[in-house]
């Protein structure tokens, strides 16, 4: 007797169990929250979680926008796929910019070579604010950083987005406590379990579209603090640097000038899954320049109302 391997029951494996809990607490949250918005910012990290949205919400569209806090120093494919992405699910695009709020005299100017990665912050709390939202989804994992691996799944924030570590609520056995109380604000993170592995081997198996700049392919780079980045409109070659053409790729997504790309050959998914199965560093700690000016830098901005 033969079996038909074509109608056997599909065996459940770790990223059902990963997908599970994330549409898990999406939908929780929602039921909490009167207006939530999911924060994406085009990487690849968001572009799963917005997947996952779609997918615990189908066949009706998203209860929630999407919102994109844009710096106006970001790389132009990432842009590109952050409109594709919206159009499709049609989902309502909310895009607030780091220069209104310069404009407003709220932030100082750093200058067209200067980072405003950590100017974010400041914008993501004036729209959180204008908006009326009253929780936030976003794409970090606990693996990214060792101040992101404090945060709860639920976080809550104080009513200026500032985050306590030592005030959070315990989630024991994946059990939640979602409701918000007057004067909080919540952080979502349905991610927080995941791994740059989990993302990569996910994004395989959804077959989901992604940013070219992912994927190896030739660009003109400099070496500045151990970094290759990208030049171009926000990074000018120094007087001691030398510009080279190199085959290159991406592992996390940026400020154009304080995000460093890889010297890489992966130009396919499952290449890619091989590359990540052995770094032995985080993306964020080998390609993020903006988490190298000091051993706090992301608790700092965490504490100041960052994601």
């Amino acid at each position: 007797m033969t079996t038909n391997t074509s109608q056997a029951p599909h065996m459940t494996d770790h990223l059902d169990l990963l997908e599970s809990h994330a549409i898990f607490i999406l939908r929780e949250v929602v039921a909490e929250c009167e207006r939530p918005v999911l924060l994406f910012s085009g990487g690849k990290d968001s572009a799963v979680l917005l997947h996952l949205a779609a997918k615990a919400f189908a066949p009706q569209q998203l209860p929630f926008p999407v919102m994109h806090i844009d710096t106006g120093q970001n790389f132009p494919e990432v842009l590109e796929f952050r409109d594709r992405a919206a159009e499709r699910i049609s989902a309502r695009l909310i895009v607030a910019k780091v220069q209104d709020t310069i404009d407003q005299n709220k932030v100082a100017d750093p200058g067209p070579m200067g980072s405003r990665n950590r100017l974010q912050t400041i914008t993501l709390l004036d729209a959180i604010t204008d908006n009326n939202f009253d929780a936030a989804f976003g794409g970090a994992r606990r693996d990214e950083d060792k101040a992101r691996a404090k945060e709860r799944i639920l976080s809550f924030r104080d009513h200026f987005g500032q985050w306590d570590p030592r005030k959070q609520r315990p989630e024991l056995w994946q059990l939640y406590q979602g409701k918000v109380n007057p004067g909080e604000h919540l952080r979502a993170f349905p991610l927080s379990d995941w791994t740059e592995l989990d993302i990569w081997q996910y994004i395989e198996r959804e077959e989901m579209d992604l940013p070219s700049i992912y994927f190896a392919h030739e660009r003109d780079v400099v070496l500045r603090d151990n970094m290759w980045l990208a030049v171009g409109p926000f990074v000018e070659p120094r007087k001691t640097e030398t510009v080279e053409r190199l085959t290159v790729r991406f592992r996390t997504v940026g400020d154009a000038n304080c995000t460093g790309a890889v010297i890489s050959v992966a130009m396919t998914l499952s290449e890619i899954i091989d590359e990540v199965s052995v770094a032995n560093v985080s993306e964020r700690g080998a390609t993020r320049a903006d988490d190298r000016f000091s051993e706090t830098a992301m608790e700092d901005r965490k504490r100041e109302g960052y994601f």
